[in-house]
């Protein structure tokens, strides 16, 4: 096999390993005991690759993988370092702003990568793992793959696209995804819109292997021979739900979806319901109005909104009175799953305090994602 190293300036200090084998750009987030979940250094070294191979017409393809863990189930990528995100809040550490100015602008930039990009979502990939993902040409998802948008659970929204690429899904599973924070399988992704094809997971090594060993030298050939080893991905278990999903999370505010759910006796209405009670309701709110505003918007003015968000969800209100910072100190700091949301109810939460998040701190001309077409 005909193999490259490739050692750009990478400033992760071995997080992200990249080289070319033959025509395929293979890229290995190695963050394997964090799950591979995304630094800031990381953030800057998948930009720096990428742009580097967008130019290089030795590189055909790119593919994506997260590094394998021994003994343990796979990651892609759970998602941004949060514990960095609690750190930096406290300390005012500018490093914050930077870390989603740039993660979003990878975003956009894998949406419109003009070769083809190859994601391995082997094992949980959610949250920046799905932003890095849901913008490649071909989504592999295996019998191993969860995949979600969990960000309410940590007292944040859907972000790095996610208003796009959920409010692209079927009638409003996006609403539903965005909320709940529902973790889906293989089957689901696909019959969602999150997926294209599945392969079994102990294939994927093997595959990297053939991609790399010349047999196929365009990007076109390279993305047929993935599929030719696609695999029958079967009916989901929720895309069966889907009627009663649409019932509940079209209705046109937060309180009543609620209400709706109550009213629902099934195992599944019940699941959500208890899913919903431990989100934040303010938050919950501000997804939906996210998905609902991102329906109409382009990708580029989506990840705008999303960065006006997220600059608010820090700065609305600072510190420890953060949405944001006390869902992360529940979850991942004291770990005591005891969130004090504020406010604690749906119905204490007001229209007022939702339209604050979607204020943009920025005139247009000076937007930190101003130049996203």
């Amino acid at each position: 096999m005909h193999s490259d190293d490739f050692s750009p300036a990478l400033c992760s200090g071995g997080q992200v390993l990249a080289r070319r084998q033959g025509p395929l750009g293979l890229i290995t987030l190695h963050r394997a005991a964090a799950l591979n979940a995304l630094s800031l250094g990381m953030v800057r070294d998948l930009t720096t690759v990428l742009l580097q191979w967008r130019a290089d017409p030795a590189v055909q393809a790119v593919l994506v993988q997260g590094a394998g863990r021994e003994g343990k189930p796979p990651a892609f990528c759970a998602g941004g370092d949060i514990r960095f995100f609690h750190q930096a809040a406290l300390a005012g550490d500018p490093r914050l702003e930077d870390f989603f100015t740039e993660e979003y602008a990878l975003n956009h930039l894998i949406h419109g990568y003009p070769k083809p990009c190859i994601a391995l979502m082997d094992g949980v990939c959610m949250g920046g793992g799905m932003g890095i993902s849901q913008g490649a040409s071909l989504r592999v998802v295996t019998e191993l793959s969860k995949l979600a948008m969990p960000e309410t659970h940590i007292g944040l929204f859907p972000d790095v696209g996610g208003g796009w690429f959920l409010a692209r899904c079927p009638g409003h599973v996006g609403e539903y995804l965005a909320l709940s924070g529902e973790v889906l399988d293989a089957a689901d992704a696909i019959a969602f819109g999150l997926a294209d094809v599945q392969l079994p997971s102990a294939v994927l090594p093997a595959l990297v292997e053939a991609l790399g060993d010349g047999s196929s030298t365009t990007g076109a050939q390279l993305e047929a021979a993935v599929r030719a080893r696609a695999v029958a991905a079967g009916e989901g278990r929720l895309a069966a739900l889907q009627g009663q999903i649409d019932l509940h999370f079209s209705r046109p505010t937060l309180g009543d979806i609620i209400t709706s759910l109550t009213g629902d006796d099934s195992d599944w209405a019940r699941h959500t319901l208890g899913a919903l009670h431990k989100r934040s309701p303010l938050m919950m709110a501000v997804a939906l109005e996210q998905v609902r505003r991102a329906r109409h918007l382009s990708l580029a003015d989506d990840l705008r909104m999303e960065r006006d968000l997220v600059r608010q969800c820090f700065q609305l209100r600072p510190g420890t009175a953060s949405e944001t910072v006390e869902g992360i100190r529940a979850l991942v700091i004291d770990k005591d799953h005891q969130p004090r949301w504020n406010p604690s109810r749906v119905e204490d939460v007001t229209p007022d305090q939702v339209a604050a998040f979607f204020d943009s701190p920025w005139p247009a001309v000076v937007h930190p994602l101003r130049a996203l077409d």
